[in-house]
């Protein structure tokens, strides 16, 4: 039997082992077919030189830092986002909101200017500016440019190019406010401020913050830059009760803002900030201060020059009186009590033209003020009044008291005060007018009425005496005779009918003046004399205009009625003349013919002498407030000296006239005193106006001559002219 063969051991298919010409021309398949790739060996790293250090090798622990930052950068951003989109739909809410709560802006105005009082003299010339702003509106055309450059510089430098609302200063406030820990700086705008003036409360609140912005958006929509900031300096307050940039120069340097210069409106931007802390009426030194940094805040940016700026700050802004001064103001607050009788509400700016001259406005009040001055403390005398009047019944001044400043109060219209013997002369007319003259004789000599027994002053008495010494001497036991003769329910009707309203006791005491009376009323009782029997109601108020020129009051002539025969005011003229040359008052005795009567009440309480001429009737008063005595004041001495201070610089250069009435002893009848027209200029309708030797505030050059002067007739009165004679 054969024998086996020992088998071959198992060979495995290799589809590497063939030959690579088989391979190539048949199915093989490479490593990448494989279902796990072999492992390869690392490439051998050649070393380095023994000195080379080897790189360190990243670990997962600074992969993953690497990777936390760059996330954590990336939240932020995205959580920034989110944040900054929740706060824009947070703030479009909120000013939603708040917005909400504002009118339609289609029915969104410019609320109207608080109506200015503009109050003129007779010549034109300013008296005061009167109502809640205090002055008129000016356009910025009109304005010194200096004014709104350094508004601009000071307040809200990025005016002209901002919208409303400026980021830049806003974001640069809130910096300065954190930095500073307390309120140093405001990121409000121009048109913000007078958004907040125009429209809102003061109140610091987010809704009114937000509605502020709004209106400033609004308004920067509406108006021209020019226009917001033309509204905003004539509302804006100014401090010390000044509203608009007009006002607050006329209250702290007598002068337009048409001429303000420039350290003068640094100052005035410089208010801006704190108004009544800094007014130069309160703090001069602070208002300096201030007005300093505008300054180097217009020289920072360039408006004004090196030189410019050293010149300014050379010659600062002069210093303002704590208060409105000057007695114009008693006339311009006449004006506003009487106004609204004869216009009814202000609703618009009015100008108010008057018949007050300023020239001898300054007279009266120069007279009153001088006396006092040097006189008042040994005297025991601390007030005094004056009115002046002409025939027509137009107040020509009215100074109210010694000081303005120091006290409002108008002691020649509101202040009731016994006249004394300044009365006497409603007695004798009513005597004249029963058929006395002033011839008639009366015994002068102690009389006894019931319980009343009046006494002459210093107790002296001289016998039978005319009516006419009786008066030029004041003798009270004269008058107190007439009173009982002619009545005094008569002396009543008298006066009423020459112009006192006042209420009087018609009792015998009334003769000497017990019954009280104003400076004004007296002193209007007067003029009759002066023109010839006519009386004339007084009156300041000329006409009532507003600015585009419609007459909204005009005066007329209905004031003016016969109170007395022309033969009864000359024998008055007649008598009354001699206590200006014989009598009690011969210290008012000047180079015009000239009558009157001094009063004095009882321990010289009230000192009186009115007086007048053929062209002015004015009356004097001195006494205190609280009815103290004086040091032995009479009608005689003070009051006839301030009265002639008055007069001489009132009649320079109007030439010498007689009284109407009476001439050689000889009765003429006087014509009623003409009415003034419209088509005659108001210097020749009443006495003629003074000129004015002072610059004018708005151009410096001296006002022409007005009237004064011009009068050749040889003695004639103003009447005389006016009436042809």
């Amino acid at each position: 039997m054969a024998s086996r063969k020992k088998p071959k051991s198992r060979v495995e298919p290799r589809f590497d082992d063939a030959p690579k010409r088989k391979r190539s021309a048949g199915l093989t398949a490479t490593e990448d077919d494989r279902a796990a790739p072999p492992r390869r060996k690392k490439p051998a790293v050649k070393r380095k030189a023994s000195g080379a250090r080897k790189p360190k090798k990243k670990t997962a622990r600074s992969r993953r830092a690497r990777l936390g930052l760059t996330g954590l950068i990336g939240g932020l951003v995205y959580w920034s986002f989110i944040m900054a989109i929740w706060g824009g739909v947070a703030v479009a809410g909120v000013v939603a909101w708040y917005g909400a709560q504002m009118p339609s802006a289609t029915t969104w105005e410019i609320p109207d200017r608080p109506p200015n009082v503009k109050i003129v003299a007779v010549n034109g010339s300013l008296v005061a500016n009167r109502g809640a702003t205090g002055g008129e509106a000016l356009g910025i055309h009109q304005m010194s440019p200096y004014i709104p450059q350094a508004v601009v510089a000071i307040e809200d430098r990025r005016f002209y190019s901002h919208f409303g609302v400026d980021p830049i200063g806003l974001a640069r406030a809130m910096v300065a406010n954190v930095m500073a820990g307390r309120l140093v700086q405001g990121g409000s705008t121009l048109t913000q401020q007078l958004a907040k003036n125009m429209f809102l409360s003061p109140d610091r609140t987010v809704g009114r913050k937000v509605q502020e912005v709004l209106l400033a958006v609004w308004l920067e929509s509406k108006y021209t830059k020019n226009q917001i900031l033309e509204m905003y300096l004539n509302r804006v307050y100014f401090g010390s009760g000044a509203y608009g940039v007009e006002a607050a120069s006329r209250r702290y340097f007598s002068k337009s803002a048409r001429d303000v210069t420039l350290p003068e409106a640094a100052l005035l931007a410089g208010l801006l900030k704190a108004p009544s802390r800094l007014s130069p009426a309160r703090n001069p030194h602070l208002a300096e201060e201030r007005a300093q940094i505008v300054l180097a805040a217009m020289r920072e940016q360039g408006i004004v020059t090196d030189s410019e700026m050293t010149a300014a700050l050379t010659r600062p802004a002069t210093r303002a009186a704590a208060y409105w001064t000057g007695s114009e103001n008693y006339v311009a607050d006449a004006v506003m009590e009487e106004l609204p009788e004869l216009i009814g509400e202000i609703r618009q700016d009015v100008i108010v033209d008057t018949t007050v001259d300023l020239v001898l406005q300054k007279f009266g009040e120069n007279a009153i003020r001088n006396l006092i001055a040097t006189e008042g403390e040994s005297r025991k005398v601390g007030q005094g009044a004056l009115v002046s009047i002409d025939n027509t019944g137009a107040v020509r001044a009215m100074v109210g008291g010694y000081d303005y400043a120091n006290s409002q109060f108008d002691r020649s219209t509101e202040a009731k005060r016994q006249p004394g013997s300044a009365f006497k002369p409603f007695v004798y007319v009513t005597a004249l007018e029963q058929g006395m003259t002033p011839d008639s004789v009366r015994n002068d000599a102690p009389v006894k009425i019931g319980k009343w027994s009046p006494e002459n002053y210093g107790g002296k008495y001289l016998g039978p005496v005319t009516l006419e010494t009786a008066l030029s001497k004041s003798l009270n036991s004269v008058a107190a005779q007439l009173i009982m003769e002619v009545g005094a329910g008569n002396v009543v009707k008298t006066a009423a009918r020459m112009g006192i309203h006042s209420k009087l006791e018609p009792n015998a005491s009334l003769a000497l003046g017990t019954s009280e009376v104003t400076l004004m009323e007296l002193t209007s009782a007067y003029v009759p004399f002066a023109n010839g029997g006519y009386r004339a109601d007084p009156y300041v108020i000329r006409r009532v205009t507003t600015l585009d020129g419609k007459v909204l009051y005009e005066h007329t002539a209905d004031n003016m009625s016969r109170a007395i025969s022309p033969g009864v005011a000359g024998m008055m003229n007649r008598m009354m003349s001699k206590t200006v040359t014989e009598g009690t008052a011969r210290a008012a005795r000047f180079d015009h013919p000239a009558a009157g009567k001094t009063g004095t009440s009882q321990k010289s309480r009230d000192a009186w002498f009115v007086g007048y001429t053929a062209n002015l009737t004015t009356g004097v008063w001195f006494g205190n407030d609280d009815g103290s005595p004086t040091n032995k004041v009479t009608g005689g001495s003070l009051p006839a000296q301030a009265w002639k201070a008055f007069m001489v610089e009132a009649h320079e250069g109007v030439p010498v006239a007689r009284l109407p009435g009476y001439r050689r002893n000889t009765v003429t009848p006087a014509a009623r005193p003409a009415a003034p027209r419209e088509d005659v200029p108001m210097s020749q309708n009443v006495f003629p106006p003074k000129p004015d030797r002072t610059p004018t505030a708005s151009t410096g050059a001296p006002r022409p001559k007005v009237g004064v002067g011009q009068n050749d007739g040889g003695g004639r009165t103003v009447l005389d002219i006016l009436l042809g004679r």
